[in-house]
């Protein structure tokens, strides 16, 4: 019950973070602001904790290797994850970037980690696209050619996760320790947002926006939910908690709703349905 819980609690904090971000969005803030909540505060809370010698930093892992999970799992993921809400509504990026993910992931198991790819997953592979493609006709016919666009934006950020998932099972990295190194190497980005795009959005958007960006961004969909994933893992096994990602679309329509009053469509509805099948068979041994 409590590696149910623990797994179920991550992906609850994973949708959250999209729904604050689909807010953020909404009252001003720019994808690159949301990106210094996503990573400056959770690496304010990991360096005392390096500097005790409670967590290993980048040098563990080796900096080369460091610096890739970077690139991947760093600003650039989740700028790519927020800009696709300038132009699409949240139940896009809630249904495509956590199925692109695991897609991709598919995909890159099978090709660079060679494992094998029996035939209920490749089924389930299809099935994925076929969601995809639902919400993308959709974008397509209700929002325009720009909608391809922020569907596209979500598609990228999901790829990126994946990518950053394969070299985590590559290089035999703890999704803890990989997400403490993306941490504190994302704050070499703060003097980079400054210089290119500055802190006036921030600054405009006042203290209490703020605050609910660093508190659901900088730890509840950032460290906290990787821990609860990870613990997860430990008390159910790897094949059982890699169900729990599957609950990030509808807790995302879910929460969603509830809290910014985003109605689903029902295209949205039925990609759902088709993704949370494929996500289903994608977990078949």
């Amino acid at each position: 019950m409590l590696g149910v819980l623990c797994g179920a609690g991550a992906a609850l904090f994973w949708a959250i973070g999209l729904v604050a971000a689909r807010h953020g969005i909404q009252i001003g803030f720019s994808p690159s602001d949301i990106s210094l909540h996503r990573y400056v505060w959770s690496a304010f809370l990991f360096l005392p904790l390096i500097a005790t010698g409670h967590l290993t930093g980048p040098g563990a892992i080796g900096w080369g290797r460091s610096f890739t999970l970077t690139l991947f799992a760093g600003p650039l993921l989740s700028i790519l994850s927020y800009a696709g809400f300038l132009l699409v509504p949240l139940g896009h990026g809630g249904l495509i970037q956590p199925s692109t993910a695991a897609l991709v992931g598919l995909i890159l198991a099978s090709v660079v980690l060679k494992e094998k790819l029996p035939l209920t997953r490749a089924i389930g592979a299809l099935t994925i696209v076929v969601g995809l493609a639902a919400i993308a006709a959709e974008a397509l016919t209700t929002i325009g050619t720009h909608g391809l666009l922020g569907d596209l934006s979500f598609m990228a950020a999901g790829t990126c996760f994946a990518i950053f998932g394969m070299l985590l099972r590559l290089w035999r990295i703890q999704p803890t320790r990989g997400t403490v190194v993306v941490s504190i190497l994302s704050l070499f980005y703060v003097p980079v947002h400054g210089l290119l795009f500055g802190f006036h959005s921030v600054i405009a958007a006042g203290w209490y926006e703020n605050f609910i960006q660093a508190v659901v961004q900088g730890i509840f969909a950032g460290p906290l939910s990787i821990f609860l994933f990870a613990r997860a893992v430990v008390l159910l096994g790897v094949s059982r908690a890699a169900v729990f990602p599957a609950l990030v679309p509808p807790f995302t329509l879910l929460t969603g709703y509830l809290i910014l009053g985003e109605v689903p469509s029902v295209v949205q509805l039925i990609g759902l349905a088709i993704v949370a099948v494929g996500f289903r068979l994608t977990q078949k041994s």
